[in-house]
């Protein structure tokens, strides 16, 4: 059984968890992939989230082979079998311990942000994560959660080998495992998208737990009108992407995303749910494909992005349930400048363009042709884009608007941020589309 990506690996997972519910416990995500999965589960469990941060001590000349793991309040875990078989001196080990304890200890604030970690004590901690292969990362997980004070500890996971689940059953009071395939190689084959998850995504997820900001997408009782993975014809590439459009759309909304992210990013799928919360159709897509994404230079070309981009929204033209809906464009960082190239091109028509934390000032002179009513948000910490904003914002003929959320930086990682910026761009594209005539060539 294969799952379609974290996000439904967690769904099912919080099926087989829902006999906690009304007891006293914690959802824990191993960072990074992990965290996407957990998310799921305490949101469906309405549960608090944390993490649990451990760091894998992957062998020198092989980093993907554990030999052990490391974890908070010193924990730490030594598969002796690895380090006798690759012939580890105690220098090479202590050299790969230095390093990732200092990694373990960055991550640890990075995904905090500032907030306190979810006590443990007296509860029952429920440590997720996206698949095992060798358990060394969830037996040093499950050591740190009892030197916390869990009472319990459970361990869920969607697949796993049966190597390590017999290792971990010793180590938890209680394994949950959807899939224990017989030939197991690595946790990626058993999901058809299996992206790498950033820090970005991971502090994302957190603070969105944190804040209570999950609104659900559409309901079942209201379904989209689609609500789909598409697959778009760009010049000589096909592009990813994900198509939702609600019952009585008012408009769709293009998200161009910024520089290292995807249609998957949690960020822009926040942003996604609340548009469309609102009655706006959304379209995610990949501006890039992976072979592309490993030359960096591709990221910052915003010619190409700009015209993956009108590509695409040529392509939405011409598909049912979107071909006559007015079409706004979403983008961040690098994204942004892709936007208001692609909303500055004469083959289509743009409603209306919101850019957070975006670098508009890439545009060039495309910014002077922009039509549409223009918004950009801003952090108020995000001190050297709020000047590029002002200065691109100078440079525009078009409706423009500055909005700063306060004590946001460049991601919007900070509690209640991200909230208020998508919040920012609903309404604006709320409050333009509608009045916007029918997109097609201008």
């Amino acid at each position: 059984m294969f799952f379609e990506d974290r996000a439904e690996a967690g769904r099912r997972l919080a099926e087989q968890l829902a006999a906690l519910r009304g007891t006293d416990f914690v959802v824990l995500g191993l960072p990074r992939g992990g965290v996407p999965v957990a998310f799921e589960v305490a949101r469906s469990l309405d549960v608090p989230l944390d993490v649990i941060v451990v760091r894998k001590l992957g062998v020198p000349h092989q980093p993907e082979l554990a030999f052990g793991a490391i974890g908070e309040d010193g924990a730490r875990v030594i598969n002796a079998t690895v380090v006798d078989r690759a012939e580890l001196t105690r220098e090479e080990m202590s050299r790969v311990e230095q390093r990732e304890r200092t990694e373990l200890e960055r991550r640890v604030v990075r995904f905090r942000a500032g907030r306190s970690r979810v006590p443990l004590t007296g509860r029952t901690a429920v440590i997720v994560d996206d698949g095992v292969a060798t358990g060394a990362t969830a037996r040093a997980a499950c050591q740190v959660a009892r030197a916390q004070g869990a009472a319990r500890v459970v361990l869920a996971v969607p697949v796993a080998s049966r190597d390590a689940l017999h290792i971990l059953q010793r180590e938890a009071d209680e394994v949950i495992c959807l899939e224990q395939p017989m030939f197991f190689y690595a946790v990626g084959q058993w999901y058809h998208h299996f992206g790498q998850t950033t820090d970005e995504e991971v502090v994302e997820l957190l603070t969105r737990a944190a804040a209570g900001a999950t609104p659900q997408p559409v309901s079942a009782a209201d379904p989209p009108l689609r609500d789909d993975e598409v697959r778009v014809r760009a010049g000589d590439v096909e592009l990813a992407g994900h198509l939702t459009i609600p019952e009585h759309p008012i408009g769709v909304v293009l998200f161009a995303h910024g520089s290292g992210s995807s249609r998957h990013s949690p960020r822009n799928r926040y942003v996604a749910e609340v548009l469309q919360q609102a009655g706006l159709g959304t379209l995610l897509f990949d501006l890039l494909t992976r072979e592309e994404e490993i030359n960096r230079a591709n990221v910052f070309d915003i010619g190409l992005l700009a015209g993956r981009l009108v590509d695409v929204t040529e392509w939405l033209a011409q598909q049912q349930y979107a071909a006559d809906l007015p079409v706004g464009y979403f983008g961040a960082s690098t994204g942004a400048a892709a936007a208001l190239c692609a909303a500055a091109d004469p083959r289509v028509h743009v409603g209306a363009v919101v850019s957070r934390g975006g670098r508009p000032d890439l545009a060039g002179r495309a910014l002077s042709a922009v039509r549409a009513p223009t918004l950009l948000i801003v952090g108020g910490h995000d001190y050297a884009v709020m000047e590029l904003n002002r200065q691109a914002a100078k440079a525009m003929s078009c409706e423009i608007a500055l909005a700063e959320v306060p004590g946001a930086t460049h991601l919007f990682e900070e509690p209640g941020t991200l909230r208020k910026a998508a919040e920012l761009a609903r309404d604006w594209f709320t409050t333009r589309l509608p009045a916007t005539e029918s997109a097609g060539p201008a």
